[in-house]
């Protein structure tokens, strides 16, 4: 399971409802379709799984008018000052090409999903998104996304009028493509053999406007503590959370028996979730309410079923803890989906 940050729920909660009449209903009950606070500062730090964003993307897209057009408009929304103490060590890069090399160093601080990987070109750089395992149309668009983010963070920090020099997207083209053309300002490939934006050489190695060697060894070391304080857990979290939805069908596991499938003694996987301040019952909760939104979502089964596969005794509780998690009650979030 993969995380990515709230600051991406905002931007696609922002997209969805701008033009929506009674917006900020729909803004409600998207926040609390995955569990997000709509009125706590946006913190950057703070992650929901994949998952929840894919399902997120995939119903504004579904509900929007602009539909396809959504991801590169919330890619074309990013500023640097959104993304923290990562946005300002892409904004005092010394030129794009560093700032690239720290996205691709760096990106797990705001997202598991759509990290890119720096590859040269012929006279290009290429920001490259490094493919996922499983695609759906949830990663597709956050590809998309990210790429368009990407465009928007190089115009900020670019000199002059930037364009890239070329976009490439592995899905078809959608039937307008006016939104992208007017964001990227250069030649589309779509159903090509990656994501990606290609950037000249000369552009790349460009001075950044706001370039500083010393600001940004700051904000490098930053994040590199960063880093470690985020790697270690999330892998530890994802572990356990597989092995407990693995479980759940047959009942909710005890510590000690994830612990076993992960080869560990149940005090010692105790120990290592509090070093990095993990409680096991949360990430119980998480596994269920992950798993019964996927269900719920993604096939037909009763509700009696999805509560028994989550690992509830009766319906009835299952559909307390659902209403405890999100708002409304299993089948209004079946309705909406």
């Amino acid at each position: 399971m993969g995380w990515i940050s709230v600051v991406f729920v905002h931007k696609v909660i922002d997209a969805a409802t701008v033009n929506v009449d009674a917006g900020v209903a729909r803004r409600q009950v998207l926040f609390r379709s995955i569990g997000v606070d709509p009125e706590a500062p946006v913190d950057p730090k703070r992650m929901i799984s994949d998952v929840e964003f894919f399902g997120l993307l995939e119903r504004v897209a579904a509900g929007n008018d602009e539909g396809r057009s959504i991801p590169v408009r919330i890619g074309a929304s990013m500023r640097c000052d959104d993304y923290g103490a990562f946005g300002l060590a892409f904004k005092s890069a010394p030129d794009l090409l560093g700032s690239y090399r720290r996205v691709e160093r760096f990106g797990k601080v705001v997202t598991s999903i759509a990290n890119f990987r720096v590859l040269p070109g012929n006279g290009t750089v290429r920001m490259e998104v490094i493919p996922g395992p499983d695609l759906c149309y949830g990663l597709t668009m956050t590809n998309e996304l990210a790429v368009a983010a990407a465009t928007a963070l190089s115009r900020e920090v670019a000199q002059g009028d930037f364009a890239p020099a070329a976009v490439h997207f592995t899905h078809a083209a959608p039937n307008d493509t006016s939104v992208q053309q007017a964001h990227f300002r250069c030649p589309v490939h779509y159903g090509s053999d990656r994501d990606a934006l290609e950037v000249s050489l000369a552009a790349a190695t460009k001075p950044n406007r706001l370039g500083d060697a010393g600001i940004a060894a700051f904000f490098d070391a930053h994040l590199d503590e960063e880093l470690k304080g985020i790697e270690d857990p999330s892998g530890l979290s994802r572990r356990v959370l597989d092995q407990i939805g693995d479980a759940l069908s047959e009942g909710v596991p005890t510590l000690a028996q994830v612990g076993a499938r992960l080869g560990i003694s149940g005090r010692t996987l105790q120990r290592r979730l509090a070093e990095v301040d993990l409680a096991y019952q949360d990430l119980v909760s998480e596994a269920r309410r992950t798993l019964a939104k996927q269900f719920l979502r993604q096939t037909d089964y009763a509700l009696a079923e999805i509560a028994f596969l989550t690992g509830f005794s009766d319906q009835s509780t299952f559909t307390r803890a659902f209403k405890r998690w999100t708002g409304q009650t299993p089948a209004s979030y079946r309705r909406e989906g």
